[in-house]
Formats: structure tokens, C-alpha cells, sequence
């Protein structure tokens, strides 16, 4: 790529998190880390990703079999090289603009100058990390430390004296529209619409009437007086206020300074990573201090896992160290217990905690790179203790924490032997393969999860590999394109880990109620836990549903830009997914979309559904009008605009394009109509100074006065529908289209040759004004005009083999015109409105729906599912213990927090779990053995009972229907209503209940199990 250059192919949705400008920062940025086991490892791959000029690494020491418990990158044949010559050949695979190098010393401080940002790992003492920080500080060059040790961890940022963050949330400025602005600068929102902002937040405004000064571009400082309305200072020297007026929030550019490490030693600045245990901050701060004096005095050697006399002299430093800056704790004793976890396990090294921190610090770079985003001030300190295992089963001591050489003697430092060995017996199903899927993969190979003899990995993903992919997909290389997800994953994370071979199972379908024969009761059966990797809420839901009914634990995690969240669920013990669900989407209203839009969201849409209406909807209207002997009589009782579907096909077919140039005339009157001839109609019926029934100007508000658009072949949006439309057109009907760009001469000689009709107004057509009004078409069908319309179409008989190519909506293809038309046709219908057009990559990540995706959110998010694991495997029953996770990397922000409870309900005395519970039937029983069960052992009388939507049984059924039913088992009983077999793969049924109870109250019950 050219400076200036960014390839959207591979960058896409990491663009939408970023923008442009940052992205181009980011590429001119050489950044060096320091270290290679697992965290370096995790830090490399996130930021070579990303995008940088340069990744330079630095790790002189030889590879070791215990490095392989998170370093990815390596593998048993590399034991005794060097880190950082392995990881290069491996990093150079990820992203082919991204050169990775290898420094040979640190000695040369000159050579630090040439980089951007200096990350230290692990591998290099506090001392040393100190001393690079001073050089690095002293000419400006971003300073990051970060190290991991068991369940805990820690980062350090340090940006220089004077660092500016140019956005700092990343959020889309906020705009609204105003109906009032006070004297005393009070502006209110329109219709209660909340302007989100916060004091201390700069606006401007425009199409202010009355107070034409705001119009100028001036700042205005913004103080909130509530949800609706803020204040801006006195506005009454500038006139007074008519109507109208939208602000928008302009982002200030804000500048941070940082101290140096040895600085802030005394005086830390802390982000909370979890606020249930910012007491931690403190402690730890001092216990990796303790940590690395142990370190100094015992000739690099940590401390040994569960070794009593090497805790206790970690806790005295840290005592003394206490003494010496007694402000750190303020008065607070030395938390011996966590200071003594952190020595016993200062020698682990764990896939999650690791994926967790290397994601975190991975952002960290980028902000310093581009100054995009908030960067952390200045410590952030991370524990789990949390997910240790119980004592009780799993024992952790010195003999059963000590390494074993093998691969997993990090792990086994801090949960013991007994405790890996029950992680590699576990049976696991992965429901994608994506983004998050990768990563959880990778995580899961490198913990040896599902290895053992009772152990495996069953993994799906019905997608395949594209080139937009590989920018956070990391287990894909470009090779790989067009190949399936799940099949090319399992193979790169078996050659990852080779224990794997044989062990992961990679399918291709679907998880849905299609495929329940082959995810079937025995599959859910002999699972112990699920993950979800999914991208879409309707997937996570069935998911959710299926672990509810076998009882099963899940994880569940999601990403959307910087933001990420977790959820654990639980059975017997927390809600469900489903128990909570998000509002739903605010869809547009249709007198909005049709007629009075008033920001780009609006045009976007509606261009969108002319796409679709134009190049899909009417070809395969065509299409079954050619192919269905009954299409007409059909379409004709359909309610709806049958008018139009008629009008396309009879246009689609008396008025075929024969050449490309036709499909050019085509596109020229289409414009015309849409954007010249429909406004001046909108004008006819509301004209600029119309009125409304209470005498107020109609056009105000949300309701903006267009103008129609005359036709400019020198306007690239003109010329873009045109070219766009055309193409479009023509491979509707299998035209040949000229590739490349446009002959614009040519265009020009077509256009000029064609015969634009005037205008002329109609007074028949109704434009329906309030979203809440009747659509004022709805009910004028002119039947007698669509039979008339009817009897003018081509008679199919006579286009026997004739077919139209309707367009599939693809987004990423940028040879197919597709997101060409909608960012032309919507920037035309926003230069009709006079809203802000936006350039083809905004129009396609609203037109295409396209979730913002960068793999440091992903690395995180994993990170902290992974740790959830380790509960799971635990069979934790204290759901304190759990923690359900919510983190926004561009703040930085943490919070966490237990998961709810499941509900609980009751009947005749009796406790149930309104989730979890159910009463479980053993047998195909009798209809009438079922009623009798029941009021035999629970007390209570059956009233309905259905099966999905077929009503089995109701006690107000006459008795010649009772009679007929309850000698039949239920298997025959729902074959009798239902005219067919239960399918033989089907092993449990749901049956949905209605009872009394003892008392003849109508009581809620959980459903009953039929297990066949």
C-alpha cells in the first residue's frame, strides 16, 4: 500500500472501531516488544494485526518446554531456540504489510529512538524496565509494562509529559434536533428525545432560525440540566429564536501527562480493573515490588509454587516495603493471604489471564500510536482467586504443584496435577468459529482442555473463510480463503497442540431446529460445558434453550468495537441468556423513510430498500410471474401495494433493455423521478410555507424542506447512481457491462441524447404525514385500474425459458456496485434534504449491518471466558464465586459483577427453579397414568396439557373426546392429533402444563419431560 492507502479488504471492520486517521497513524508507528512467552506473544499478534509500520521483537533467551502453556507460536521441535527468532518467523504469517524484526541488544539507546512505542514483558527485570522507562520518557517514547503471573497481573502506561488524545471515547459525536433555545441559553430537544451529552462536552449548531449567529460554526461548552435539555450561556445579544436548529457535538482534542515507573512507585495513579476489590490495588502494587526484590536476591529465580519459605520472604519485602512508602497502603496492614497466592504462583502461567492482558495491552500500544482513545493512567492491577479450585478435591501443595516437564507446568503451578488432568477430561462444544472461536480455540489448546481419554472438542461453524477475516480471525492465513471455519481452525490448533489430534471434532451445520439429529439428546448428554462464539442474538438464544433443557453450564461472550462482555450461566444456579435480552432495535418510521428523513441513517435505508427493489424484489417478481400460472390471481388478493408489483413487472418486461446504453437511459429517468420529480410532488402537496391544522409552519422540526435536485454529470453522486444503476440493470438481464472505470464521455453522449419529461403535479397522491396516521394508500386499491394493469402484461406463454438475475446484497465485493448505488443514491437523497453526506465505507457499515470488530476486544473477552472456565470445571456452587463481565477498552473501563440468581417459584408448599427445573417422566406413559401421577404425588390437577402448539389434553374437553385420549400413550396420543410420528431421533419431549393446586388455584408449575 501507498502512504495514505488503507486496504479495506482487510481492514474493514477494524476501520469502523478506528477510523481513518488513525489507522494511517498507526502505519507510520514502529513499536518494539520486549519479551516472547505468552503475554509478549499475545501483545505481537494483537498490534501485527492491527496494523503498525513495524513490529521489532526482542527475547534473546532460548525456548523451553514450559514456555509452550501459552506461547502459541511455538512448538516442542522449537525447545532450545530462540524466542524471538521463532516468533518472527511465525508473526510474519499474520498480516503481509506489517515487517517484523529481530533486535539483537538493548545496549544501543540510540536504536530506541527509532520506535514509537518500547513494550517490556516479564522477561526483564523491574530494574531494567525502570532505566528503558527513563529513556524512553526523556525523548518521547510511549513506555508500557506488563507482566502475568498465575491468576494475577499487571500493566503500567506511561505516554510522556504531554500526550494528546484526539477522540477519547470513540463514540459518534452526538447531534439532535432543537425545539427551543431559551435567552438564557437553555436549549431543549425535540419530543423528549435525549441529547446525551456531558458537561464539559462542545457543541455547534445549524439551521437555527432567529439566532442566525449559532449557525457560524462557534463552540458552545455544554453544562446538562438534565436528559433533555443543557445550557450553552447567554444567547439573547445574538437575536431572538424562531424555530429549527440541530447541534452536533464536536470532539476537543484533551492532553494527559504521565510519571515515569520509578516516580510513581510511591504515588500510583490505578484504573480499578474489578471495584469489589480496589483494596487489591494497593496490595498488589506493593506485592510485585516484593516479587521482583525475591527475584533480585535469588539470581533471576522466582519463587517456588506452594513453597512456604519463599512465600514468607516475599511477604516480609513487601512489609518492608510498606514501612518505606507508608502512603501506598495508607495505614492499611500487608494483605499476607493474596501476597502469598501471588509468590505460589508467580511461576504460572495461564492461556486466559494472559489472552486477557495481551489484549488490554495491545490497545494500549494502539492509543499511543494514533491517540485514538483514552489511554490507562497509569497501574491496573488484575486478580481472579476467584477460580482457584476447592481445596477439598483438588489439593493444591508443593508436591502436587511441581512441574513435570511438560507443556502444561505453568498450569500445573497453580492448580495442581489433579486439576489439569480434570481440564483434559472434559467434553466441550464450541458454537463458532470466528473471531472469538479462534481465539477460545487457540486458549483451549494451549490449556490442553478436552486432551484426555474422556476428554474432547466438538466445534461448528457453517461460514467460510473470508479475506475480511484474517484481520482477527488469527488461526486463518490467506491461503485458507474460501475454506470452512470450523475444519481449518481444528486443523491449525491440533499442529498448535498436538495432544488435540483426534480429539476435535469439526462440523460444518448449523445449530438449530433443523438439526437436532445430529445435535441430539446423546450429543447434549455427554457434554459438560458449551461456549458460545456467535455473532447474532436469534443463534445465542436456541443455544441458551438447548443447555437450559440438558442442563448444561455456558459462556457467553460478544464484542462490538472496544466493548466486550461476558456471561456464565449456571444451571440450578444463575438466570439463563435468554433471562434478559437487550431492547430492541428503534426501527425508522415509514413517513420518516418515504418522505421527511433528516439524517443519513434515513437516506441510507431508504436507498437500501430502492436497491432492493429495483435489482432483487422486481426480477423475482418477473421470475414467478414467467413461471407461476396463478401469480396475478394471487398477487391481486394480496393486500399491500399490489399496484406496484404489477407496474415493475409490466415495466421490467414491454420496456427490456436490448443494450448497455438503454440500461443507461434507464438509470438517467430514475433519477429523475426519485430525486427531481417526487420532491417537486412533496413540494405540490406541502409547499415551503404550508401550515398545519393549528397554524404552525408544517415544514419545522424533524420535518426538513427538500429541494429537487437537478441532474450534474460533473457530481460524483450523480454520475455514481447513474453508472451504478445501470450496471445493476444490465446484469438483471444478462447484459454485458464495461469493467473498470467508466468512460464518462461516453456516459455523457447517452445522457444527452435521452428525452427528460417535465414535471407534472398530480392531485390524486396522499403522502401519509405521522408515522401514527393510516397510510392513506391503504385503502385506495383501484381494483378495476390493477385488472386493467393486470390484462397489459406479456403473456407468460409467449416468454417461454425468459428469466431475470436478481442481485444478492454483498457488501464486500467493491466490483459489484452494490454499496456503489446505496452511498450515490443516499447522498442524493441527502443533498434533496440538505443533511451531511458520507463517503462509501459509512454508508457501508450502516447499510450492511456490519458489526465493528478488533481483535485486542476479542483477545480480551476470551481472556476472561477462559477464566470462567476454570469455575465451570470446578463445579463452583457459590455464585459469588462467578463473575459476569462488562469492559470498554477505549475509556478504559471494568466492571464486573456476580450473576443473578435464578428465580425461584412454588406450588403446594414445594420450592422449584423456574428456569432449571422440570418434572422428569421416564417411559412413554398413558395420558391418564400422567393425570394420575400427578395429582398422586405433586397434588396437583392437570388442566391443559400441550405439545408445542398442539392442545393434548384440557379438562374441559367433553367426555367423548377425554374417552378417546387418555388410554393413548403420549407418543400416540401426539400422532393422533398431529397425523405424524415423533421423529425416531427425538428421545425427550417438552409438554407444557397448566394445573390446579391443592387449594383449586390455578398455580404456575415448570413443564414436564418425557423421556422416551
Amino acid at each position: 500500500m501507498s502512504a495514505g492507502e488503507i486496504d479495506e479488504s482487510l481492514y474493514s471492520r477494524q476501520l469502523y472501531v478506528l477510523g481513518k486517521e488513525a489507522m494511517l497513524k498507526m502505519q507510520h508507528s514502529n513499536v518494539l516488544i520486549i519479551g516472547l512467552k505468552g503475554l509478549g506473544a499475545e501483545i505481537a499478534k494483537n498490534v501485527a494485526l492491527a496494523g503498525v509500520k513495524s513490529l521489532s521483537l526482542y527475547d534473546p533467551q532460548p525456548i523451553t518446554i514450559q514456555d509452550l502453556s501459552t506461547q502459541f507460536f511455538f512448538d516442542e521441535s522449537d525447545v532450545g531456540k530462540q524466542r524471538a527468532t521463532v516468533s518472527r518467523e511465525k508473526l510474519a504469517g499474520l498480516n503481509s504489510y506489517v515487517p517484523i524484526n529481530v533486535v539483537d541488544s538493548l545496549v544501543n539507546e540510540k536504536s530506541l529512538l527509532d520506535f514509537q512505542v518500547v513494550v517490556a514483558t516479564e522477561t526483564i527485570s523491574l530494574q531494567e524496565r525502570v532505566n528503558l522507562n527513563n529513556l524512553c520518557h526523556a525523548a518521547g517514547i510511549g513506555f508500557i509494562s506488563t507482566e502475568t503471573r498465575g491468576l494475577f497481573g499487571n500493566v503500567f502506561v506511561d505516554l510522556g509529559d504531554e500526550f494528546t488524545v484526539l477522540d477519547p471515547t470513540g463514540e459518534e459525536p452526538r447531534s439532535g434536533i432543537v425545539s427551543d433555545i431559551e435567552p438564557d441559553g437553555t436549549v431543549t430537544m425535540l419530543d423528549e428525545n435525549r441529547h446525551g451529552l456531558e458537561d464539559g462536552n462542545y457543541v455547534k449548531f445549524s439551521e437555527v432560525e432567529g439566532l442566525d449567529k449559532l449557525n457560524d460554526g462557534t463552540l458552545f461548552k455544554v453544562e446538562v440540566l438534565g436528559p433533555f435539555a443543557f445550557k450553552i450561556g447567554p444567547v439573547s445579544q445574538y437575536g431572538k429564536y424562531i424555530k429549527g436548529g440541530i447541534f452536533t457535538e464536536v470532539k476537543q482534542p484533551i492532553k494527559l501527562s504521565f510519571k515515569t515507573l520509578q516516580q510513581s512507585f510511591a504515588e500510583p495513579e490505578y484504573l480499578f480493573s474489578d471495584f469489589a476489590k480496589m483494596e487489591r490495588a494497593p496490595q498488589l502494587h506493593l506485592a510485585f515490588q516484593a516479587l521482583q526484590q525475591f527475584v533480585s536476591t535469588h539470581g533471576g529465580e522466582l519463587p517456588r509454587p506452594l513453597n512456604a519459605s519463599d512465600s514468607a520472604e516475599v511477604v516480609k519485602h513487601a512489609q518492608q516495603l510498606a514501612a518505606h512508602e507508608p502512603n501506598v497502603l495508607g495505614g492499611a496492614p500487608v494483605d499476607e493471604h493474596v501476597i502469598t497466592e501471588l509468590s505460589y504462583q508467580a511461576r504460572g502461567d495461564l492461556p486466559g489471564v494472559v489472552a486477557f492482558f495481551g489484549g488490554l495491552v495491545a490497545q494500549e500500544v494502539l492509543k499511543a500510536c494514533s491517540g485514538k482513545f483514552t489511554p490507562l493512567k497509569q497501574y491496573m492491577y488484575f486478580d481472579a482467586l476467584e477460580a482457584l479450585p476447592e481445596q477439598k478435591q483438588f489439593v493444591r501443595t508443593e508436591e502436587t504443584t511441581k512441574p513435570i516437564n511438560s507443556r502444561y507446568d505453568n498450569q500445573i503451578a497453580v492448580f495442581g496435577l489433579e486439576f489439569q488432568r480434570k481440564i483434559a477430561n472434559l467434553s466441550v462444544f464450541l458454537v463458532g468459529s470466528g473471531a472469538i472461536g479462534c481465539e477460545m480455540l487457540k486458549n483451549w489448546a494451549l490449556l490442553g482442555l478436552g486432551t484426555g481419554s474422556q476428554g474432547g472438542i466438538v466445534v461448528t461453524d457453517n461460514d467460510s473463510i473470508e479475506r475480511s477475516n484474517l484481520n482477527r480471525q488469527f488461526l486463518f492465513r490467506p491461503k485458507d480463503v474460501g475454506r470452512n471455519k470450523s475444519e481449518v481452525a481444528a486443523q491449525v490448533v491440533s499442529t498448535m497442540n498436538p495432544d488435540l489430534v483426534g480429539k476435535i471434532d469439526a462440523k460444518i451445520d448449523k445449530v438449530s431446529p433443523e438439526t437436532e439429529n445430529i445435535y441430539n439428546d446423546h450429543f447434549w448428554e455427554s457434554l459438560d460445558f458449551v461456549t458460545n462464539a456467535l455473532d447474532n442474538v436469534d443463534a445465542r438464544t436456541y443455544v441458551d434453550r438447548r443447555c437450559v433443557f440438558y442442563r448444561k453450564p455456558l459462556l457467553e461472550s460478544g464484542t462490538l468495537g472496544t466493548k466486550g462482555n461476558t456471561q456464565v450461566v449456571v444451571p440450578l444456579l444463575t438466570e439463563s441468556y435468554s433471562s434478559s435480552r437487550d431492547p430492541p432495535e428503534k426501527s425508522i418510521p415509514l413517513c420518516t423513510l418515504r418522505s421527511f428523513p433528516n439524517k443519513i441513517d434515513h437516506t441510507i435505508a431508504w436507498a437500501k430498500s430502492l436497491f432492493q427493489g429495483y435489482f432483487a424484489d422486481a426480477p423475482e417478481n418477473v421470475n414467478m410471474y414467467l413461471t407461476q400460472p396463478n401469480f396475478v390471481e394471487q398477487t391481486l388478493k394480496q393486500s399491500g401495494d399490489v399496484k406496484s408489483i404489477l407496474e415493475t413487472i409490466s415495466d421490467s418486461l414491454n420496456n427490456k433493455p436490448i443494450k448497455f446504453d438503454d440500461c443507461i437511459a434507464w438509470a438517467r429517468l430514475e433519477f429523475q423521478k426519485k430525486f427531481n420529480h417526487d420532491i417537486q410532488q412533496l413540494l405540490y402537496n406541502f409547499p415551503k410555507d404550508a401550515k398545519t391544522s393549528n397554524g404552525a409552519p408544517f415544514w419545522s422540526g424533524p420535518k426538513r424542506a427538500p429541494t429537487p435536485l437537478k441532474f450534474d454529470i460533473n457530481n460524483p453522486d450523480h454520475l455514481h447512481f447513474i453508472v451504478a444503476a445501470a450496471s445493476l440493470r444490465a446484469f438483471n438481464y444478462g447484459l454485458k457491462v464495461d469493467s473498470g472505470l467508466p468512460n464518462v464521455e461516453h456516459y455523457k453522449q447517452v445522457l444527452n441524447r435521452i428525452d427528460v419529461p417535465e414535471f407534472s403535479p398530480r392531485s390524486d397522491v396522499k403522502i401519509q404525514i405521522n408515522d401514527d396516521d393510516p397510510d392513506p394508500n391503504s385503502e385506495n386499491r383501484g381494483d378495476s385500474d390493477l385488472s386493467v394493469l393486470a390484462g397489459s402484461l406479456p403473456d407468460p406463454s409467449q416468454m417461454a425459458g425468459y428469466k431475470l438475475e436478481p442481485v444478492e446484497f454483498e457488501k464486500d465485493d467493491d466490483t459489484n456496485h452494490h454499496i456503489e448505488f446505496i452511498t450515490a443514491c443516499s447522498n442524493c437523497r441527502a443533498e434533496n434534504y440538505f443533511i451531511e453526506p458520507v463517503d462509501r465505507q459509512k454508508t457501508k457499515f450502516i447499510a450492511g449491518r456490519i458489526i465493528p470488530a478488533i481483535a485486542t476486544t476479542t483477545g480480551l473477552v476470551t481472556g476472561l471466558v477462559n477464566i470462567e472456565l476454570y469455575k465451570i470445571a470446578d463445579a463452583k456452587t457459590n455464585v459469588e464465586k462467578y463473575k459476569n463481565g462488562f469492559s470498554n477498552l477505549a475509556l478504559p473501563f471494568f466492571g464486573f459483577s456476580e450473576p443473578i440468581h435464578s428465580p425461584k417459584g412454588e406450588y403446594n408448599g414445594k420450592s422449584y427453579d423456574r428456569i432449571w427445573d422440570r418434572f422428569d417422566i421416564y417411559g412413554d406413559i398413558k395420558l391418564s397414568d400422567l393425570i394420575k401421577h400427578f395429582q398422586e404425588n405433586e397434588a396437583l390437577d392437570i388442566t391443559m396439557l400441550s405439545y408445542g402448539v398442539s392442545l393434548l389434553y384440557a379438562s374441559f374437553f367433553p367426555p367423548k373426546k377425554l374417552k378417546e385420549r387418555l388410554n393413548l400413550t403420549i407418543t400416540e396420543l401426539v400422532k393422533f392429533i398431529t397425523k405424524s410420528d415423533v421423529p425416531p431421533h427425538v428421545r425427550t419431549m417438552i409438554l407444557e402444563i397448566c394445573a390446579d393446586d391443592k387449594e383449586g388455584e390455578d398455580v404456575e408449575v415448570p413443564y414436564i419431560t418425557i423421556h422416551l
